[in-house]
């Protein structure tokens, strides 16, 4: 079943169409085939935390395809955790730069020696300025419906017992989808909530 479910998403995924405000990129053989290593990795190491983020950098998970992370986090993690030790070698990317939050989130599991949760956006496509790639935008309100259905996935594909959000957007989507269950609220470590982000994590895995 699990199998049946990955590969439903990966599919839809992938025949996304990019436009001059939205670059999928799960049209790429290789970054589809990244996302495909780190969801069947978590499948085997399933942590039942599921923490949703908003959508894809341009310098992140937009070049690696799997989310909260870039390619330096990648190859710089690899020695480090497991999940990078196992499949690093065979991820494949054409492109390797720093994302901050990515390195703030990777450095905190690596410190405090914590499973890696099941990592997603509420939007999984990367949303940019119009004519503009190389910046980022907060995904719209139809946006954010379409995420719904692959979100709706992730969640039959791991059956996670915390549902937690990486800041506000991703808050408001797990509310609107799962209005009976506690959604665990974590501040986003950027402009400055790098110190509130490292609490409200170590309070989510020590509840």
């Amino acid at each position: 079943m699990q199998s049946i479910l990955l590969q439903g998403l990966l599919d839809s995924l992938s025949r996304r169409k990019s436009s001059n405000t939205v670059f999928n990129q799960y049209q790429d053989k290789n970054i589809l085939n990244n996302l495909r290593l780190y969801l069947e990795y978590l499948i085997k190491n399933n942590s039942k935390i599921l923490l949703i983020g908003e959508a894809p950098g341009y310098r992140g998970c937009r070049l690696t395809g799997i989310p909260l992370t870039s390619g330096k986090v990648i190859i710089n993690f690899q020695r480090k955790i497991k999940i990078f030790k196992e499949i690093g070698n065979e991820i494949k990317l054409h492109q390797i730069v720093s994302e901050n939050t990515a390195t703030i989130f990777w450095n905190f599991l690596a410190s405090y020696n914590k499973p890696v949760p099941i990592l997603w956006n509420a939007f999984p496509f990367h949303p940019h300025k119009k004519e503009m790639p190389e910046s980022n935008r907060k995904p719209n309100r139809s946006e954010i419906e379409e995420g719904k259905e692959y979100l709706k996935i992730i969640y039959d594909l791991f059956k996670p017992e915390k549902l937690c959000s990486l800041g506000c957007v991703g808050e408001r989507v797990l509310n609107e989808l799962f209005p009976y269950k506690n959604i665990i609220y974590i501040r986003h470590p950027s402009y400055g909530g790098k110190e509130k982000f490292i609490n409200g994590i170590l309070k989510l895995y020590d509840s």
